[in-house]
């Protein structure tokens, strides 16, 4: 369904009793707690939780896994034809988690805005093999690639399978002579190596292949997976698709006799929003305490933890202070798009004045909270482990907001590492800005060493989040360990700066009613190296797409 003619309001009540019968569904099969209103005790639906005692007793991580079986069910239900049991953004699945956080926070009582934004909605490539076996295999649009749908003759190019697999397949107009690509419905098949992709794919074209196939290199451990790139820049402009593959499946297509189907739709624009919900501060309105976790999925599956996580936190903390009346205005964000480029929060911050950027003291960002093979991480923001990528800025202040969560952790006996100030997520937009910001992460794709094992234990030798971009990353993929202490950690912030974000931004406040001081941070453990080739612990991989 193209939702960009759809109204903001999009879950019919049908729909919704729908949603509803879902998640008691998930919830029987998981063993999951009640809905998040019965999770917390009965006495925070009448209180106002004004002190840090009273809020971390109320935001419990059952509540926050009843919103993520509320997710589950959304999910489940999303026939899309595309991204069917997903929350992909331009969904309805999305549409209805949309509803479904707007719902909750305009019944507890918060101003909530759905803030639209338009984006390109990228249709699923397809890779199929015909013969002489048949599977689909694993695939992604390059940028920049043309449109069709090819079923053809799989034409290898120069081809090196056999180690040490020294490729320069496609990087010359010489590797295609002799090639039949002669006929109407040719299918190039490159492997990576040597130079740019947007060179192979355009050397392809020119030799007269109607789609192209690049496939990962197999040189060492990480040049074997799925690889999907950029063609930009391009020496020409490429008309034909072209789409990636592992090296397996490039072995499995340059079999003799292979022949394959290639198909990229051509994008389509849309229609999205963002949720804010926002409460007016009774001291500094014009002082605004931003929150924000990204509420879509990736295209493979449901996205319960990345960031079905960080987005059932951060509404269980706005669904728990809603009775608080913050000094500073609270503004809470659950953005879309961030799985296609961070292009909710991207459109929201450009789409501010410098007046309305200039009044966010702070923003603080929830992506990947309950990774079940966990480390607690903080965004380094003092570079104390990794130096900030070159062009990276860190904004004054957002040192104060690394602190203020190491010295939580310090305060429950939690040991803490950092994580590189990437800009890799939602906070991107906000520190391009000059925003101070901040944020927690469990990790995503990187492998636990034996040292961290020690220590947060787990399983060494195996992914933070086995299931990082996978259909398995459903209820079930999940670590209420991490998830416990981190939803403390999100309510603990979240009402900290609704009462003073002085030490960020020298705005003064009052300190929250009945506090003590938290601790010195204990410090960073240490785990991760930081010479070329060792693990940054960052949120993602940091291969080049162009190459």
């Amino acid at each position: 369904m193209n939702l960009s003619s759809s109204s903001p309001r999009r879950l019919s009540r049908a729909a919704g009793s729908l949603a509803l019968a879902l998640v008691a569904g998930v919830l029987a099969w998981t063993g999951a707690a009640a809905p998040a209103e019965a999770a917390a005790p009965p006495s925070c639906l009448k209180r106002t939780n004004n002190t840090y005692e009273k809020l971390l007793a109320c935001v419990t991580v059952e509540g926050v896994r009843g919103h993520q079986a509320a997710f589950q069910g959304i999910a489940d239900a999303n026939d899309d034809e595309y991204y069917p049991g997903t929350r992909v953004a331009g969904t309805e699945g999305y549409a209805e988690s949309v509803e479904y956080v707007a719902d909750k926070l305009r019944a507890a009582g918060y101003t909530v805005t759905l803030d639209p934004f338009d984006f390109q909605f990228v249709f699923p490539a397809l890779l199929r093999q015909l013969s002489p076996v048949t599977a689909d295999h694993a695939t992604g649009t390059y940028t920049g690639s043309g449109n069709g749908d090819v079923t053809g003759n799989v034409v290898p190019v120069d081809l090196a399978l056999t180690p040490p697999r020294d490729s320069s397949s496609g990087c010359e107009a010489a590797d295609f002579a002799g090639l039949d690509l002669s006929g109407p419905s040719d299918i190039a098949l490159v492997q990576r190596g040597t130079c740019a992709f947007a060179i192979k794919a355009v050397n392809a074209q020119a030799a007269g292949a109607e789609a192209v196939v690049i496939f990962n290199q197999g040189n060492d451990p990480t040049r074997e997976g799925l690889i999907v790139g950029t063609l930009n820049p391009s020496p020409a402009p490429v008309t034909v698709p072209v789409v990636g593959a592992s090296f397996a499946a490039g072995v499995a297509l340059s079999q003799p006799g292979s022949t394959a189907r290639v198909r990229v739709l051509p994008s389509q624009t849309r229609t999205d929003y963002n949720v804010l919900a926002e409460m007016r501060g009774i001291l500094n309105p014009d002082n605004v305490v931003m929150s924000g976790a990204h509420l879509d999925s990736v295209g493979a599956g449901p996205g319960i933890n990345d960031n079905g996580s960080g987005s059932a936190a951060l509404l269980e903390t706005a669904l728990q202070m809603a009775k608080v009346k913050p000094l500073n205005t609270v503004r809470y964000a659950w953005w879309g798009a961030e799985e296609a480029g961070l292009l909710g929060s991207t459109a929201y911050v450009q789409g501010l004045s410098q007046a309305e950027r200039d009044r966010i003291a702070l923003y603080l960002n929830y992506d990947m909270v309950g990774s079940p093979n966990y480390v607690l991480m903080t965004y380094d923001a003092n570079e104390s482990t990794f130096a900030a990528p070159a062009g990276v800025p860190i904004p004054e202040g957002s040192e104060a907001i690394e602190n203020l969560y190491e010295r939580f952790y310090t305060s429950v006996g939690r040991p803490y590492d950092d994580t590189q100030y990437s800009g890799r997520s939602d906070y991107q937009a906000f520190i391009v800005a000059g925003i101070p910001s901040g944020g927690l992460f469990t990790g995503a794709e990187v492998v636990k060493t034996p040292a961290q094992q020690a220590i947060w234990g787990g399983t060494a030798g195996a992914q933070f989040d086995p299931c990082y971009h996978l259909a398995c990353d459903t209820f079930a993929n999940n670590s209420n360990a991490a998830l416990e202490v981190n939803s403390d950690l999100i309510a603990y912030a979240a009402l900290t700066y609704a009462y003073s974000t002085e030490d960020v931004n020298g705005v003064a406040g009052e300190p929250v009613p009945e506090s003590v001081p938290l601790p010195s941070p204990a410090g960073p453990e240490g785990t991760f190296c930081t010479t070329a080739g060792c693990p940054s612990g960052g949120l993602h991989d940091d291969h080049d797409p162009s190459e």
